[in-house]
């Protein structure tokens, strides 16, 4: 069984750019080769971004919100953070990417601190992202920590 990951956000597809498709695209076929599939969800609103989110966590996913306020860590925390989180959530982890207004307060309230069925929070730094660009700065760190567990030079 292979490693599965999903990203949830709220917003649309791409925005109309096709290189961020092409980017998202690269970092999924090198991933499928490495056996972890990333799946991504987009919701029109907040509210579907809810029962997204709580749809996973009663499938025991482990759910990881990426916040501004969130841990902030190294790609080799991010590494070893990913594969705690996956082991935590029967190989299955959540990735929620908030919308042009952040995340809502209802998502981050809802468990937040860790342990199994709890939310962890994570940043990708104090700049701001649309949510396009964040998902594909989140797949390429994904790879990047199946690279660093296997060892290999990508990441040097």
């Amino acid at each position: 069984m292979g490693l599965e990951v999903k990203i949830r956000t709220v917003g649309r597809k791409n925005g109309g750019e096709g290189w961020l498709e092409s980017a998202y695209s690269t970092y999924d076929v090198r991933l499928r080769s490495a056996n972890v599939v990333v799946s991504t969800h987009h919701h029109r609103n907040d509210v579907e971004l809810m029962r997204g989110i709580e749809a996973d966590e009663d499938k025991e996913h482990k759910v990881v919100l990426l916040d501004p306020l969130g841990r902030q860590c190294t790609s080799e925390m991010f590494s070893e953070n990913m594969y705690r989180w996956l082991e935590e959530g029967g190989s299955r982890l959540t990735f929620v990417i908030g919308g042009a207004g952040g995340l809502p307060e209802e998502v981050k309230r809802g468990g937040v601190g860790g342990g199994k069925n709890k939310r962890d929070m994570l940043s990708m730094g104090m700049i701001t992202f649309t949510h396009q660009f964040a998902r594909i700065v989140l797949m390429e760190q994904i790879y990047r920590a199946s690279e660093i567990k296997k060892g290999s030079g990508y990441h040097k």
